[in-house]
């Protein structure tokens, strides 16, 4: 079994790859195995709605970075979906991977690609929006018919400069009960 995780954060290793990291531990002690997918070093394009894609599995603009992820999405038993608050949403490129995402599986309804698949989402936030962020990223899995992870409270932990989320024990504690739930999860649908 296999989990990626897709970091929306500008900063490779800021408090939104702090949270991965607790979740990652979880998963690697149950055996999983985990890639992170920082999207601070990617380019991705925001979707043309060509709708070009339609019976093609993937985007047909291979000019960025979007291809590669979403082959790796397409393969991974579970998807972490993380990004910090940045204007009241989740980051820009986040937003751009899971627009075009959404174009490609939408064109190609009956290959459900990513079906029965298990996602997490979580957000980091200086002091509001992470609902908002946590909401979107649901919205994509629910849409694609996928089991979505929860914890032992809302996927979201507080902190702005780098390392301030691990001040929040709680937002830490949840990490790690979603970590422990996402194995649970792929251990019984696998």
């Amino acid at each position: 079994m296999k989990v990626i995780a897709i970091n929306g954060s500008s900063r490779l290793n800021g408090n939104t790859m702090i949270l991965i990291n607790e979740i990652f531990k979880q998963l690697n002690q149950a055996g999983i195995e985990t890639e992170l997918i920082p999207l601070a070093n990617k380019k991705i394009n925001p979707c043309r709605a060509c709708f070009n894609c339609h019976q093609k599995p993937n985007c047909i603009f291979d000019n960025d970075d979007f291809n590669e992820i979403f082959d790796k999405m397409k393969t991974a038993d579970g998807i972490i979906l993380a990004s910090p608050v940045y204007t009241g949403n989740m980051s820009a490129a986040l937003q751009a991977l899971l627009e075009r995402a959404s174009v490609v599986l939408d064109m190609n309804r009956k290959l459900c690609l990513f079906k029965h698949k298990a996602g997490c989402a979580i957000s980091v936030a200086f002091r509001s929006g992470a609902l908002n962020v946590v909401d979107n990223i649901n919205h994509f899995f629910l849409l694609q018919e996928m089991f979505i992870v929860g914890g032992s409270y809302f996927p979201i932990a507080y902190g702005q400069l780098p390392g301030e989320v691990t001040q929040d024990k709680q937002g830490l504690a949840t990490m790690q009960s979603l970590g422990t739930n996402l194995a649970d999860l792929l251990q019984a649908l696998n």
